[in-house]
């Protein structure tokens, strides 16, 4: 269903996945899905397709540039996203946003993002106030130094997804996350997934997988996405 496609990226190219539903992209609901750090791989590829089967315009930009690394390689993937170069991970994300906002005609569009890719669509929704309306953190992680967010520029909502058995990202870290928004007056809740661990949505991994959480997260995903952005 999806292809890859170059869009402008502050003055030069960036690329990405793109899923657009049957009937095209004009008039949907678009919504940018953010890697985790093993890169653009396969499992991202097809979230994107179920997100246009349901009806909104998807896409996954490729921050590493055309290089993913093999999911049996956590350290490799480590490796990778903590030499990310924030700046130019900014630009293709903001990029993206605008290439979403110009294909589907709408002025906002909604942001998920699976571990790093939770961190970086809660700093994206810091970023670019003007468009992200929606943000869907999943057992996000926010590990660069030069990547903490100014929460108080968030305009968005927040409805992120933890999971119990979490060592990355714990319910302990989504309630305070939820009080320091509370606290600067924006929209944030968690829920919280018992019995699982970090990466459960993940179905390409099955020491972590779990296929109950994964039906209510994507469930609950596509009921906030459609209810804050139409």
């Amino acid at each position: 269903m999806g292809e890859r496609i170059e869009f402008p990226s502050n003055g030069n190219h960036a690329g990405g996945y793109l899923a657009v539903p049957e009937g095209g992209a004009n008039g949907t609901v678009g919504v940018l899905v953010i890697q985790e750090w093993w890169g653009l791989v396969d499992q991202i590829m097809r979230t994107c397709d179920r997100f246009a089967e349901a009806g909104f315009t998807a896409l996954a930009p490729d921050l590493y540039r055309g290089t993913s690394v093999p999911l049996t390689e956590p350290d490799e993937a480590a490796k990778h996203m903590m030499a990310l170069e924030m700046d130019e991970a900014a630009k293709d994300l903001s990029g993206a946003v605008d290439e979403l906002r110009r294909r589907t005609g709408a002025a906002t569009v909604g942001v998920v993002g699976f571990c790093m890719g939770g961190g970086l669509a809660l700093v994206l929704a810091c970023q670019r106030p003007d468009a992200v309306a929606a943000v869907v953190p999943a057992y996000g992680v926010i590990p660069w130094p030069d990547a903490q967010p100014d929460y108080s520029a968030m305009q968005a909502v927040v409805e992120g997804h933890v999971a119990e058995l979490d060592g990355s990202f714990s319910p302990a870290a989504a309630d305070a996350l939820v009080d320091e928004l509370t606290a600067l007056g924006k929209k944030a809740s968690f829920h919280l997934y018992p019995g699982v661990d970090h990466a459960f949505f993940n179905e390409d991994r099955p020491e972590v997988f779990d296929a109950d959480a994964a039906n209510l997260l994507w469930e609950r995903t596509v009921a906030f996405l459609r209810s804050q952005l139409g």
